[in-house]
């Protein structure tokens, strides 16, 4: 598996064929000569939920704040590989200034492209390559994760918690390890079982999986795959859920104590917006809290005033540097020593994370 930045496989579930819609600014402003034209690149259909929900969000954030100044093209549905080479290659032929690609697996087509096309800029959304015409950007969703485990922790009755996941590769065990070791901070009896699907997308396992936990004492449940379907599940069980990506009251309106949202939207406004500019540099972005690109809340009625508290303050301290979920000391969940007190895992570090902490129940490997 992956062993660096490049393990950022958040949505890389495959789909065809992709579809086309270009859309019209959503707020009137000052007539440009010459509008923007930015062109985004989705791996699957636009849901009311999820990873691409959030990078289209941010689409219309730029909307919104550009006016007229800016006009947008989505290509969603697009498969990595080959199709995504196609795609992102037309976008630049047709004119596009700026073109952001949303997910990992269209990093190595977006650098061939790229090269073709010296004045189009790019933005690799989950890579690690760069070029002088090809910016990465990524979040610290393990942060947002240290959070919902401070929540869990606090709210179950049986001391484990579940959690459905994709791959073990370094995001999402940085995300499950912060995710323990926020649960025990506050809570040191408490466990956290995964289920390991290798598959990213796959509502009926992502389903399965959720249950399986439920039947091995899991009270909360999370998850690091693209559907809602184990926010579904907790909603039918009377299990607590956080959701994962965005806000999913909508189908877990009782189960959602929380949700971690991945803010896009200024991001890719001040990108585009040093496009008009001519302020534009390739750049490697890696923003959490403090940025504004992880955001915890959509709180729901089963999470008392108190542990809300709790988990808001935890988030300014975090956001101010005051403390780092990679804190030490802890180990692994084997025994042996990673971190002592005193130290915090590096950024290096955590993007080859390869283990699970004290706390995971199982085995974890690449």
């Amino acid at each position: 598996m992956y062993k660096n930045l490049a393990a950022t496989l958040v949505a890389a579930c495959l789909f065809s064929p992709f579809h086309l819609r270009a859309t019209e600014p959503s707020k009137a402003a000052p007539k440009a000569t010459l509008p923007i034209k930015a062109a985004f690149v989705y791996v699957t259909p636009v849901f009311d939920a999820g990873w691409t929900h959030q990078h289209d969000e941010g689409r219309k954030a730029v909307e919104k704040s550009l006016g007229n100044t800016v006009k947008t093209t989505v290509v969603e549905n697009v498969a990595e590989g080959a199709d995504s080479e196609r795609v992102v290659r037309d976008l630049a032929q047709q004119g596009h200034d700026i073109i952001f690609t949303t997910s990992f697996g269209y990093m190595e087509p977006t650098l061939k492209v790229a090269k073709e096309f010296p004045s189009v800029k790019f933005e690799s959304v989950t890579g690690y390559k760069t070029d002088v015409n090809v910016s990465v950007s990524n979040a610290r969703y393990y942060e947002g994760r240290f959070l919902a485990g401070v929540a869990a922790g606090r709210m179950t009755q049986s001391n484990v918690a579940g959690y459905v996941a994709g791959f073990p590769i370094p995001e999402v065990l940085q995300g499950l390890n912060a995710f323990a070791l926020g649960m025990r901070s506050v809570n040191p009896k408490a466990e956290v079982k995964v289920i390991w699907l290798n598959t990213w997308f796959d509502p009926a396992k992502e389903r399965d999986a959720a249950f399986t936990l439920f039947n091995q004492s899991a009270d909360v449940i999370t998850f690091h795959t693209a559907s809602n379907a184990v926010m579904v599940a907790a909603q039918e069980k009377g299990k607590m859920a956080i959701a994962y990506h965005s806000n999913m009251r909508q189908v877990a309106p009782e189960a959602q104590l929380m949700a971690i949202t991945h803010e896009w939207g200024a991001y890719y406004t001040r990108r585009v917006s040093d496009v008009q500019k001519g302020q534009w540099r390739s750049g490697n972005v890696w923003g959490g809290l403090k940025e504004g690109m992880i955001r915890v809340g959509d709180f729901g009625p089963k999470m008392p005033a108190k542990v809300r508290a709790e988990v808001q303050q935890v988030q300014k301290d975090i956001a101010q540097g005051k403390r780092h979920p990679f804190d030490g000391p802890f180990s692994d969940n084997e025994g042996k020593a990673i971190l002592a007190a005193g130290q915090k895992l590096s950024d290096a570090q955590i993007l080859n994370m390869n283990y699970g902490v004290a706390g995971v129940v199982g085995k974890v490997s690449q």
